[in-house]
Order: structure tokens, then sequence, then C-alpha cells
């Protein structure tokens, strides 16, 4: 039940949760009830350009009048239950429906259809304020109004251009984008074709051929190419709305950290990835991790163990078609898992639609992070991660970088420290370790995290149990300064205790 701000949002927040939940909004806006109609939530696209004017319209409504509506782009459908004013009232309340730019002057009700196609066309790397600047400009000097604009669109090649996308984003529309031969198929309809741009990229023109393939083909160009710095744009208008989902999105693939598997460890922006995306690509085993609401909606890629590069270049392959794809790592996606696979298959990529996805990593909390937390706080001062998995990096490397820990005195965290074929390399780590520390150094065992079976223990390092290590345990060997204690595990960072201020070496910072 909406008790205020009905007319400000409250009433559409009502349905929308109702939506949702599956319950029944309660609106008691009297407006909203006698005709079906709320003058101020005009349908998904569509502008009220004079908001200002709504009470006084509802009010006449209210009180038995009736409207009377002018039309100069798209249709009325919606307003279809309002009642017709009698052809001699002098008190109708007017309506008009148009993509030109208010005036203000008129004492009416002004809605913006969204019947018109912005084209963009740009040099590479144009800049974006002056893409912006242009697009404003052009329906300024047309005397059309931008709440009219559906869709921003070029040609698929522009995908990644920053310009096209701030032009987009400055008039609150989507960008889509259409490939060469559709724009191709736009030439007897061009004012300006030209064939420079057709050598370029395989289309006579790209503005003003996007904004007619979007706009449909009962469209005409009511803003022929208009050209400013490394940019152009040309503007069409459809006979009715515009789709705002014809042509493609630019494709998305979000590298999404899942943390250690239970929810409650998962960042909202993780979450919000996994809302956004159509598709979801990952390891049978994480996908279960998901609750049903995470995956309603959405296209399953479900994957088997030891199928990495195939996860990644499935994800980069639906993403380059306009999907919006999350593909799933556990704990931190750009440690030792897929976020650094995916950009090495991007730049290798001979697909140039690979590198035109907007590509972003959503960080997890990793192995090590929520070990650390649940025995205190053993990563308080220096600290390295070193992998013992030897199926992608040589032994004779990963030996090196154990002996160059060990003598640095980092606190070492072990990720993939044994499994059932391979368990010297533990038994050599913690030889070097011994070496170098001792016996006596903690060691941080934590198995399972957050899911089920979950164990996290702290020895020492002369009574690790190497039997009881495998790919679900992740190790932290303490420093020589780790310090242990009522249960916990610490490594100081050097603050000195009783008040005195911290120590600074020269030149530190």
């Amino acid at each position: 039940v909406p008790l205020l701000g009905g007319h400000r949002g409250g009433n559409a927040l009502a349905r929308a949760i109702a939506a949702t939940t599956g319950g029944i909004a309660a609106i008691t806006t009297a407006s909203d009830i006698v005709h079906g109609i709320v003058l101020d939530e005009p349908p998904p696209g569509w502008t009220l350009a004079t908001p200002e004017r709504v009470k006084q319209a509802a009010a006449a409504l209210l009180a038995g009048g009736g409207v009377r509506i002018t039309v100069e782009a798209g249709g009325t459908a919606w307003l279809a239950g309002l009642p017709p004013a009698p052809a001699d009232a002098t008190d109708a309340v007017r309506i008009r429906v148009t993509d030109r730019a208010p005036t203000g002057a008129d004492d009416v009700l002004v809605y913006h259809p969204p019947v018109l196609a912005l084209g963009i066309g740009c040099e590479r790397g144009a800049d974006p304020g002056a893409a912006v600047a242009l697009a404003h400009e052009t329906l300024a000097v047309a005397g059309l109004a931008p709440g009219a604009v559906a869709v921003v669109v070029s040609l698929d090649l522009k995908e990644d251009e920053p310009a096209v996308q701030e032009v987009a984003a400055a008039l609150g529309v989507p960008a889509r984008f259409f490939d060469a031969a559709r724009l191709a198929a736009e030439r007897p309809r061009l004012a300006t074709p030209s064939d420079i741009v057709f050598r370029a990229v395989g289309t006579h023109g790209v503005a003003e051929a996007a904004a007619l393939a979007a706009a449909g083909k009962d469209s005409e160009l009511v803003v022929a190419k208009t050209v400013g710095r490394r940019v152009t744009c040309a503007v069409a208008r459809a006979p009715e709305t515009v789709d705002p989902s014809v042509g493609r999105a630019r494709g998305r693939l979000a590298v999404v950290g899942l943390g250690p598997g239970n929810a409650h460890f998962r960042t909202p922006a993780a979450d919000a990835a996994l809302a956004a995306a159509t598709d979801i690509v990952g390891y049978g085993g994480y996908i279960d991790l998901l609750d049903a609401a995470s995956t309603a909606g959405k296209t399953l890629h479900p994957f088997a163990l030891g199928e990495e590069e195939a996860r990644c270049r499935h994800a980069l392959k639906l993403a380059a078609t306009g999907r919006a794809v999350a593909l799933l790592a556990s704990g931190d996606p750009g440690i030792y898992a897929l976020a650094t696979l995916t950009h090495e298959l991007v730049a290798a990529a001979t697909d140039p639609a690979w590198q035109r996805i907007d590509l972003t990593v959503e960080p997890g909390v990793s192995a090590m992070q929520l070990a650390a937390a649940r025995a205190g706080a053993p990563l308080g001062h220096d600290f390295c991660a070193i992998s013992l998995s030897d199926l992608l990096t040589p032994w004779p490397a990963i030996e090196r970088r154990l002996r160059a820990a060990a003598e640095a005195d980092f606190v070492v965290a072990l990720y993939n420290p044994a499994s059932g074929a391979r368990r010297r390399g533990l038994a050599l780590a913690r030889d070097i370790l011994l070496a170098a520390r001792g016996p006596e150094v903690p060691v941080v065992v934590a198995h399972n995290l957050a899911r089920d079976g979950e164990s996290v223990r702290v020895v020492t390092l002369g009574t690790l149990d190497l039997d009881t290590v495998n790919m679900l345990t992740v190790l932290i060997v303490g420093a020589s300064t780790t310090r242990r204690g009522d249960g916990h595990v610490w490594t100081p960072r050097g603050y000195p205790l009783g008040g005195a201020a911290p120590r600074r070496a020269e030149g530190g910072v």
C-alpha cells in the first residue's frame, strides 16, 4: 500500500513489488482508480514532458471532464480509456503526443512517444563529449525532443566505442548495434551514401543506415547525416514506437567470484552481475551453489571439472553475440581462477568481436581471506600466495618461489596443496619452510570453507599431518613473527603498544 508519493513513483514501486512477490498492489489514488490510467506513469519508453500539469488534469478528469488528444507522432492506445471531451467543450484536458520539443506556452499535457532512433557513426577513439554534444545539438536544431529517442544505434564494429555508449547514457536509452550487411540493405534510403565509408566498413552509411534500420521499414529519415568532430549523427522516425531491443546490445561478460561458496560471503556486486546476466556459465558444482532466485530466468551452461578453457571460450562466444554472461569462479576470480585465462583468450583472439566485449571482473572473498578471518589475523603483515599445483607451472619454478618466500619471512598461503596423485610437493614445501622457520610456527589448516563439513584448525608446522590435506584445503603458514594464543593466530604489523607513535622508516610513506 503506497501511503505517500503515489504520483512520485510510489504507485509504480508498489506494482513492481507486487509483481515480484505475487502480492496485490493496493492503489488508492483516485485518478488511477476511476479511469485505470496513470497520467504520470506512461508506458515504458514514453516520457511525460510536463509533469507539473498532471495534478490539474487529473482533478479535471475526476470532476467529469474529458480529453482532447492531438497526435503528432506515435500512437495513443494506452490513453484510449480516457473519456473524450465534447466537440464544443472549452475546458477539455488537452493532451499532445509528439516527438517535438515542448514550447512551454501551452497549458497541455505533453507526452513524447519513443519513435526516434538516433544513429551515430564515429572514428576510432572519437571524443565522447563531442559525440554527446553533437547528438543534443542535432536534436535541438531539428526541434526534436530527447525524450522521444528510443535507442542510440550504430555499426557493430563500434560496440566498444565510448562515444556511442556515452551518447546512449546521456539520453538514458539503450545502445544497439547492427552488422554491416543489415546496414547495407538501407542503401536505397540513404540521403548521403558514401563510397569511402563502404570501402572502410562494408556499408554506404552508418549513422543514417543505423537509424533507419532501427526505426523500421516504414520509417523516415527526419535528420540526414550531421557531421561533427570525428562523429556523425542522424535521426529516423518510426510510425509507431521503436523496439528498444532492436539489433543487438554490446555483449557483456562478467567473471564473477562466488567466494567460498556460501551466499553469505558473496558480494553485492557479484549478485548484481548474476542478476543482470542472461546466461550463466560455470563448472556444474559452482552453478549448484547458486540458489533458485539467482538462476531464475537464466540459461545455464554447466561444464565438467577441468574444462576451464572450454568454459571461458563458451562464455566469450555467447557474449560476442550480444548476450550478458556471468562466468563463475570460486573465491576471487583473479586468484588462481578464470579471470586471467579469459583475458589471455581475448588478447589472443582472432575474432575481433571478442575484443569488443564489455569484460569485467567482480571480485570475491578468497579462501585465504576467509581462512585468515576464521583463525584470527595471520595476514596482518606481508604475505604471499603460492599454488603447489604443477599442472600449469613447472615444479622448479614453484620451488624457487617457496624458497624466496621462506627467506623473506612472508606469511605464505598455500593453494592447491595436494591431490590424490600429487602429494610430494606438499612435503617438499613443508621441508623448505621448516628449514627456514622451525617446527613451532603456526599453520592454519582450513578445509571446505563456508560449506558443509567446514573445518579450521591451527597446528604447528612440525605437527602438520600431510594426510589430512587435499584440494579442498588451504594452508596459511605463519612467519617467524606470527603469534598464537587463546585459539587465535595473528601476525603483528609492528604498532608499538602503550600509546607511542608508530615508527616510520626513513623515506617511508
